[in-house]
């Protein structure tokens, strides 16, 4: 929102200048990483993993666990204190089914958008038999632990039933985002139901909690240049690209759909019905993809999207505090998107033919699982399983794809949370809110 003189306040100098050393980071660790493995990897390959076990992968995990850590408590702060800032129910429920809605909308043009793609390019048809047997055999053992982790998976009336946590505490200690998601609701909405004197102090108390997370946050992102390079080091020192070349056809396909989504289908949604300016929007959110690339986590890219969405968006705290959350759990466009390429190229590999039908059943079973899927890295591999084998792929196929994944889990969670914020600048302009975009 803008300034009482109408002034839009600008981005304070301290925190550009953090983006971009996070960028800088990102860039080195990537440049770096490339160069330990072309040129010291065939030679010493023991000093560069000695060197990830001991410098850049602690690094990098300990920022990561630096925003987990703070996960929980801020989806709980900011959605319960969301919630209750609406306070009538009526408004919430309007503001719920829009959101919603939108989730589900661009999740399925997200997968449409894959399912075009991969049946137009069929980066399936082109691999060597021999290529298969060999990823196959590669991976054989990682795809079986992914294929047991799917078997655990709940889906279905079960996945609906379990929303409801029987201890939020426990449901909290296992990161069940959907649990606690849904129990942050309901203290929410409780909340809106106390005498003016409870509320005032329950809303006192949640705004502690989300200040306490806010300035935890703010530890955490000082470490963010050293935890990035790490990151990105570790992942690019060990990346396997004779697997990158053998599969090349399938990332292209893959990070075309996933540019062609942030790059044109969101800059449409925020021109036509948020009424912003996309190029605005993509400046002011680049530290967001940069932390959602770098993580791999839309859980971990949280805190970085609530605060540059209410702080450069001008997103209202209530409208940030109830959406955001939501979509870094629910709102996985990029995953979608995956998923839909992932399995029709698998097909395409084993010489299956989806019909028109199958296919428009694997965007259903697409948009349904990346409702399910966990914000964190590698989260919808196990859920790809399941839409495989439903429409009689192998399970086993997802060795062919395992090698290139860690690459493509990185570039897919950027429109995962990109999404997210274009769903709290859409929501926000819906309820006549001015916005800094």
């Amino acid at each position: 929102m803008t300034s009482p003189d109408g002034a839009t306040p600008s981005t304070p100098p301290a925190e550009g200048a953090l983006s971009n050393r996070i960028l800088l980071g990102l860039l080195l660790g990537a440049v770096c990483g490339v160069a330990a493995n072309l040129l010291v990897v065939p030679r010493a390959p023991e000093l560069v993993e000695a060197a990830n076990r001991w410098l850049f992968v602690p690094v990098g995990q300990l920022f990561l666990r630096m925003l987990f850590m703070v996960v929980i408590p801020l989806v709980f702060s900011s959605l319960a204190l969301g919630v209750a800032s609406l306070g009538d129910l009526k408004r919430l429920g309007r503001i719920g089914a829009r959101t919603m809605g939108y989730f589900v909308l661009v999740t399925a043009c997200s997968v449409a958008i894959g399912l075009v793609l991969v049946n137009t390019l069929r980066p399936g048809e082109g691999l060597p038999q021999a290529t298969r047997e060999k990823l196959l055999e590669t991976y054989r053992g990682e795809a079986a632990s992914r294929i047991g982790t799917a078997g655990k998976a709940e889906f279905g009336p079960s996945l609906l039933v379990n929303v409801i946590p029987r201890n939020p505490v426990e449901a909290a200690a296992k990161g069940d985002m959907l649990a606690v998601i849904f129990f942050a609701l309901m203290f929410g909405i409780g909340v809106t139901k106390l005498s003016a004197e409870k509320k005032s102090f329950w809303m006192r108390l949640l705004e502690g909690l989300a200040d306490v997370t806010v300035v935890i946050i703010e530890f955490a992102l000082r470490l963010a240049p050293y935890g990035v390079f790490g990151l990105i080091f570790s992942v690019t020192s060990r990346f396997g690209f004779d697997i990158l070349k053998q599969l090349l056809l399938f990332v292209v396909t893959v990070l075309a759909g996933l540019t062609l989504l942030v790059l044109g289908v969101y800059p449409i949604l925020l021109r036509f019905l948020a009424k912003v300016s996309p190029g605005a929007f993509l400046r002011k959110v680049r530290p967001v993809m940069v932390t959602a690339f770098s993580t791999s986590s839309s859980s971990a890219t949280l805190p970085t999207t609530i605060e540059v969405s209410e702080r450069d968006l001008g997103v209202p705290p209530q409208i940030a505090g109830f959406v955001l959350p939501l979509g870094a759990t629910m709102n996985m466009n990029g995953t979608a998107l995956f998923e839909g390429v992932a399995c029709v190229f698998l097909a395409q590999v084993f010489g299956i033919h989806l019909s028109v039908g199958q296919q428009l059943f694997v965007i259903l079973l697409a948009v349904l699982t990346a409702i399910g899927t966990a914000g964190v890295p590698g989260g919808s591999i196990p859920l790809l399983v399941l839409v495989l084998t439903s429409v009689g792929v192998p399970a086993e196929g997802i060795a062919v794809i395992i090698g290139v994944d860690r690459l493509l889990d990185m570039a897919r969670t950027v429109p995962n949370v990109i999404g997210d914020a274009t769903c709290a600048v859409y929501v926000s302009r819906k309820e006549g809110y001015d916005l800094k975009v």
